[in-house]
């Protein structure tokens, strides 16, 4: 089953603020794989297929550092569409001595980095949908030891090619100040489904029985206040909708509850009670 496929509202590509162009491009080109679609002096445009934008990178003008315990990115997930592709990606950095985490989450397999930055990212490969498991509408994710020694017996090439042309974008996790507004936001305004609670810490939701398209959390801090404008970071992410006649029921149901729904150059942005800025495309 295809997850980032229409019907499923899922996310198209981020967009975030770091403090050296050229510095990010040399991270995200060589370590992660990313090849440049499109670049000017101060943006660049990255993809995997050579055709969709997954994530775009800017360095503003007036940018200052990231700020701690503030709303924003936890981290955002690229899903790979093989178990080999994790493999070989894992010998990538081991090599290239990139310092990673790893978790095994039941429904998936994935490790964990910053970019220069302090930009959180996952790097993942799902299980088959019909292994995981749900009780009471709830999927069940956890977090083991990844099996390195049996991952790695996956690889299957010697020189690493960077990222898969099938690769998407698979999640965003994102800090909020608090989760009884986020979940409204989120399932009432944009019709996402609440699919596993992690006590009252987090929330992850999807949309066509996925494990999560979006995760929320507060381990910033309930409170957490939103970043300085300039802060690098999170400056949006992207969802993408079935159709022109989703977005406008969409944004009817944000209007709603008194959420702005606002047009810039063409495209539709709101923000959820947090401050995350989300670019609604179809």
């Amino acid at each position: 089953m295809n997850f980032h496929d229409q019907p499923n509202t899922f996310v198209g590509q981020v967009n975030l603020k770091v403090e050296n162009l050229e510095r990010a491009l040399s991270f995200y080109q060589h370590i992660i794989g990313f090849k440049i679609l499109e670049q000017t002096e101060g943006n660049a445009k990255l993809t995997a297929d050579g055709k969709t934008i997954l994530l775009t990178i800017e360095q503003p003008n007036d940018v200052t550092p990231r700020q701690r315990n503030t709303t924003g990115l936890y981290h955002f997930a690229i899903l790979l569409p093989k178990r080999s592709d994790l493999a070989n990606i894992v010998q990538h950095l081991y090599r290239s001595g990139i310092q990673f985490g790893s978790s095994d989450h039941l429904v998936s397999e994935a490790i964990y980095l910053s970019d220069p930055d302090g930009n959180g990212i996952e790097i993942y490969i799902d299980r088959p949908s019909s292994s995981w498991n749900w009780i009471n509408g709830e999927v069940e994710m956890t977090v083991d030891p990844l099996d390195f020694e049996n991952l790695l017996t996956e690889i299957n090439q010697e020189s690493w090619n960077g990222l898969p042309n099938e690769t998407v974008m698979g999640h965003i996790h994102l800090h909020v100040s608090e989760l009884q507004k986020t979940e409204e936001f989120y399932s009432k305004g944009l019709g996402f489904q609440v699919v596993c609670r992690y006590g009252s810490q987090a929330l992850f939701i999807s949309t066509g029985g996925y494990h999560h398209h979006i995760g929320l959390n507060t381990w910033a801090g309930v409170g957490a206040p939103r970043p300085s404008i300039h802060s690098i970071g999170l400056k949006s992410f992207s969802l993408v909708l079935a159709n022109e006649e989703a977005r406008n029921n969409i944004i009817k149901q944000l209007q709603a509850l008194d959420y702005k729904v606002i047009e810039e150059n063409g495209i539709f942005v709101t923000e959820d009670p947090s401050g995350n800025r989300i670019q609604l495309t179809v």
